[in-house]
């Protein structure tokens, strides 16, 4: 796609957290052009330079800082074919759906729209094929636009590891437990006194999420009978931790089968994903990389791998109450939430549901 045709995409909720991530990667991005920023409607107009604190690494890009933030509505702007929606759950549901049906787009970070029968729930190299539904949700519900939606951050990861074990050796159970990064809780985010020296062992809703949203992606659509969860019972545990990016997480899993180690390694390090075959560009190379190291994954030292696309996996060893544990890291403010969503609709366009 040349720069004369890039596709013209904005970002809704673009001065928090996950909203800057989104203007950081479609930063020179081939395919898409950033051309609009929304926000409270109390920024109205003002340059964004003026209204954000930029608080990711290096310096707010100069062509953002001079675009207007404006409201959080399609008429706001006009000429954009792909809203990305860092918007909170609370505000999310109805901005998302003004956008919807006014033709645009949405590939949304929140949760509001997730589990709804007709609404794509996607990580592409895991279930690539749900975003068929869109066509019925399109149908359904008269709109000329969609919603897509990626996971919660530390599903995301999850589905990513699982995924290749489903498809090898048939997958009955998961257990999980997570240790999620502040990010993850946006900007402020968990205050220092509450998370420094210390674990808290709740998310809100957030062990719900990692159950269903689970099910839900590794189980299977189709036009007639719509979304089927996946039969695998999934059990999460979810903690809030202090480091900056970068959930980790220990899981074990019970398979249809007996299965020997090398077979494991072997479906992890096999695994190419559609985004992977399609050469798309915020693919990277390895959707998966496993670390033999005893050591590995850290937090500190693997988030950012394949640009803080790709899943790693290292510590596999047998469990003594299901078949095999072992820990998984991915970094949830990149594939997790913004690098996930813009991941989405690069497949969109390679399917040729965008143009």
């Amino acid at each position: 796609m040349s720069e004369q045709k890039r596709i013209p995409v904005a970002v809704l909720g673009a001065t928090g957290m996950v909203g800057q991530r989104f203007i950081e990667l479609l930063q020179g991005h081939p395919w898409f052009e950033l051309v609009g920023l929304a926000a409270s409607g109390q920024h109205r107009s003002q340059p964004y330079g003026q209204v954000a604190r930029w608080r990711l690494a290096g310096e707010m890009p100069a062509d953002v800082a001079r675009l207007p933030v404006v409201p959080c509505q399609p008429e706001e702007l006009p000429g954009v074919k792909i809203v990305f929606s860092a918007l909170p759950a609370e505000v999310a549901g109805e901005i998302e759906l003004a956008f919807a049906r006014a033709g645009v787009a949405v590939f949304s970070n929140a949760k509001n729209y997730r589990m709804e029968a007709d609404v794509p729930l996607v990580v592409p190299e895991v279930n690539p094929g749900h975003i068929d539904a869109i066509l019925l949700q399109q149908k359904a519900r008269h709109w000329p636009g969609f919603i897509i939606t990626n996971a919660n951050c530390s599903a995301t990861p999850l589905v990513m590891a699982l995924k290749p074990l489903q498809e090898a050796f048939g997958l009955r159970k998961a257990l999980v437990t997570t240790m999620q990064a502040i990010s993850g809780a946006g900007y402020p985010g968990v205050p220092s006194y509450d998370i420094l020296d210390n674990v808290i062992p709740f998310i809100g809703g957030e062990e719900e999420k990692m159950e269903s949203e689970t099910r839900k992606m590794l189980g299977d659509w189709s036009e007639t009978a719509g979304f089927t969860d996946a039969p695998v019972v999934v059990s999460a545990q979810c903690n809030r931790v202090a480091t900056r990016e970068g959930h980790l997480e220990c899981a074990s899993v019970e398979f249809g089968r007996e299965v020997q180690p090398e077979e494991v390694l072997a479906a992890w390090e096999s695994f190419v994903g559609e985004p992977q075959r399609l050469g798309l560009p915020s693919a990277p190379e390895h959707a998966l990389i496993y670390r033999h190291e005893v050591d590995r994954p850290q937090t500190l030292l693997d988030r950012d791998a394949g640009h803080g696309m790709t899943a790693t996996i290292g510590r596999l060893r047998p469990c003594s109450i299901l078949h095999y544990k072992f820990v998984l890291l991915g970094h949830n403010t990149i594939r997790g939430a913004a690098g996930g969503s813009i991941l989405n609709a690069e497949l969109c366009v390679s399917k040729g549901y965008i143009r």
